[in-house]
């Protein structure tokens, strides 16, 4: 089988397309998925790169649809040939790969396998910061960096859905309209004016949270934008790593910081399909409306990785997995 592999951290030109061994059969609990998409994200950037560890070589990809080739003994969730999305360990980058059976989310007639991969992972990210990190209420300000991104715009939706009025920021016109067409309320152009400075402008208290995934660019102005007993979310490094923080930074408006991790919202089974389920339904129901810039093959994922760093992209980016053995 296909699949991408990185045997040393770098950039994008690390990766390679390479032949593999077929997996072997799915143990107890387990099946086989053959993938037909990938999302790409920037969570994969960050191990390729080395800025999150892992044992090399790895194949690289945290989410995936595609179809159950195979299943092992005591699996009763799906069957052959079901339809299914999942979050993979890195391994989502080939035309196969083996899940626990679990954790697959089964996909409805209605769901096309394209929009599942677009959907899942940036899904999940948004829906458990805005319900579990910081609970968005109506009538909220809340700051969203980066809303011509593929979290930002899902962030963007499902804060106005929650009844929130939006800040977004984003580096152009043209991104601008896109964050509005998201559902922001109003979008600044950080190449042009501070974004602390205008977000006091429009709302002189501050905004109750920021969910920000730039990381080192951003974090102070983050801080700067909150009011008294404002949330900080910190979930991304777009940017870079944000660098160490004193406690003392937030002291002065008794602000809360947090940097959660998506899986640590998802750690049992019943969260996992709970959250699932939601994203999927929302997307049905096109509260969530995920936007498919490009899909690449897979021969092509380092360019995707390129333009996905190069900030050249206004939404989800797709790997096109093979299906011709």
């Amino acid at each position: 089988m296909q699949a991408i592999i990185v045997d040393h951290v770098g950039g994008p030109e690390v990766m390679s397309l390479v032949e593999r061994p077929k997996l072997a059969s799915p143990g107890p609990g387990q099946v086989i998925v053959r993938n037909h998409f990938a999302g790409v994200n920037y969570i994969d950037t960050y191990f390729r790169s080395g800025l999150y560890a892992t044992q090399l070589p790895a194949t690289l990809g945290n989410e995936a649809s595609g179809v159950v080739s195979e299943v092992g003994p005591g699996v009763t969730e799906v069957q052959v040939g079901d339809h299914v999305a999942y979050l993979a360990n890195q391994n989502a980058y080939s035309q196969y790969a083996t899940t626990a059976a679990n954790r697959l989310v089964k996909l409805g007639s209605h769901m096309p396998l394209e929009t599942a991969a677009a959907v899942l992972l940036q899904g999940l990210t948004a829906h458990t910061l805005v319900t579990r990190a910081y609970a968005v209420q109506p009538g909220d300000w809340v700051l969203v960096h980066a809303g011509a991104g593929g979290t930002g715009r899902l962030l963007i939706q499902l804060c106005r859905h929650l009844g929130a009025n939006v800040i977004t920021t984003v580096s152009s016109k043209e991104k601008a309209q896109i964050a509005h067409a998201a559902g922001a309320h109003h979008a600044i152009l950080y190449t042009q004016a501070s974004v602390p400075d205008t977000v006091h402008k429009i709302v002189p208290e501050g905004v109750h949270a920021v969910f920000d995934g730039v990381g080192k660019e951003t974090f102070e102005g983050s801080l700067q934008s909150l009011r008294l007993e404002g949330s900080m979310v910190s979930f991304g490094n777009s940017s870079g790593a944000v660098p160490p923080v004193g406690l003392f930074e937030l002291s002065s408006k008794n602000l809360k910081l947090l940097r959660p991790r998506l899986y640590g919202y998802l750690h049992t089974v019943d969260d996992h399909h709970r959250h699932a389920t939601e994203v999927l339904r929302l997307t049905e129901e096109k509260v969530i409306d995920v936007h498919i810039f490009k899909t690449y093959d897979l021969k092509d994922a380092a360019q995707a990785h390129a333009d996905l760093e190069g900030r050249k992209t206004v939404g989800k980016l797709l790997l096109r997995i093979p299906q011709s053995d």
